[in-house]
């Protein structure tokens, strides 16, 4: 008789737990409560909630506990559930009181079960070769055995610069390789650039303080690019002094390195593979134009100098000045010798300044 009482309570419970899956109240006056009210939990950790079943609605009726897997301790109203190890990744709990002919009241603890990623990599879709500036290139982060998916959220960067973000829609619970991809369009600067990506799962204020990241391994990016200069044209001309060096330099930045080759005046006879060309001494067959071109395996790039070579005045000005001051000095002296001449020594008379002596007669003496 009395395992025949324990056997008809069974049947009661499970009666009345399928009761409650089909007839369970949306709104009440007293509903239950757990506490935390969202578990966010990494698969294979232990994890605990507590559940006030009401505050005066459910005393003396029918409470209970669903859950998939745990243990459960009831203290009056209140039910505690615990588990070990969560190893369940589609699980929750529900807390409910019979009360009205049957009717339940019933509050459900929704439970998220992640897992970091295992293993997130990059790439470029296109292949590993350079870059060629101005095409576009698909990068593509893989983050493996995550969960859940509708969590993930993947970032794209360029050194610290975020480029992309890409979330994920999805109602499985268990973990999944998934990818994102990003399109680029490298420019000269992106030369070196260093690119990668992190999967982040973002779980909400009840999950972990710091949300799990990985990242994946850089990838520097090569990019080719055709011959440049940065500075302007050399469209004004190269005025060079006869006699004097001068210097031409169409330096040009490039990836691969460029390669240079000059084409020179007709009456220049030099051959060049330099950046640079260099003359000691301008001659006026020097003068003319210099064609510079710089090449790699992505274009040409041609550079002009018009050279002007013109005579050296400064000799001849030089000369000039020399023999205006000479002349201005010798008019100076020949003005000086006559002024001194003039003023100094004087107007003189022969016969006033050579003395000469009186004549004496002779007078007969008287007898």
């Amino acid at each position: 008789m009395f395992f025949l009482r324990i056997l008809l309570g069974i049947c009661i419970l499970y009666h009345f737990h399928d009761l409650h899956v089909s007839s369970c109240e949306d709104i009440c006056e007293d509903p239950p409560v757990f506490s935390p009210s969202h578990l966010v939990v990494r698969h294979g950790d232990p994890t605990s909630a507590t559940c006030t079943v009401c505050k005066e609605q459910c005393h003396n009726k029918l409470i209970g506990l669903e859950k998939s897997l745990g243990s459960e301790s009831t203290k009056g109203t209140t039910i505690t559930w615990k588990v070990e190890k969560l190893t369940e990744w589609d699980t929750s709990a529900l807390c409910f009181y019979n009360y009205n002919n049957s009717k339940q009241c019933c509050t459900e603890l929704p439970v998220t079960v992640y897992h970091p990623p295992v293993r997130v990599s990059l790439r470029f879709m296109n292949g590993s070769g350079p870059l060629i500036v101005n095409h576009t290139y698909t990068l593509q982060c893989t983050v493996e055995d995550v969960a859940p998916v509708n969590s993930l959220i993947v970032s794209f960067y360029k050194g610290d610069t975020q480029l992309a973000q890409s979330k994920f829609h999805s109602e499985d619970k268990k973990p999944m390789t998934k990818a994102a991809t990003h399109d680029i369009n490298p420019s000269r600067e992106d030369n070196g650039a260093q690119y990668w990506c992190e999967a982040r799962l973002e779980l909400g204020p009840e999950g972990p303080e710091h949300p799990p990241v990985v990242e994946s391994e850089n990838i520097t990016s090569t990019v080719h690019y055709m011959p440049y200069q940065d500075r302007s044209s050399h469209s004004d001309p190269v005025i060079v002094t006869n006699g004097y060096p001068f210097h031409l330099n169409c330096s040009a930045k490039g990836n691969p390195s460029p390669t240079y080759d000059w084409t020179f005046p007709s009456s220049v006879s030099h051959v060049s593979n330099s950046s640079n060309f260099t003359v000691n001494s301008a001659t006026f067959a020097h003068g003319g134009q210099y064609i510079c071109t710089v090449f790699n395996d992505l274009g040409v790039l041609h550079v002009e100098f018009n050279v002007q070579v013109q005579v050296d005045y400064i000799p001849i000005i030089i000369g000039v000045v020399v023999a205006v001051i000479v002349l201005i000095a010798l008019i100076f002296i020949i003005w000086f010798i006559q002024y001194y001449k003039h003023n100094k020594t004087g107007h003189y008379k022969v016969m006033g300044v050579i003395p000469f002596r009186s004549r004496h007669c002779e007078v007969p003496l008287k007898a």
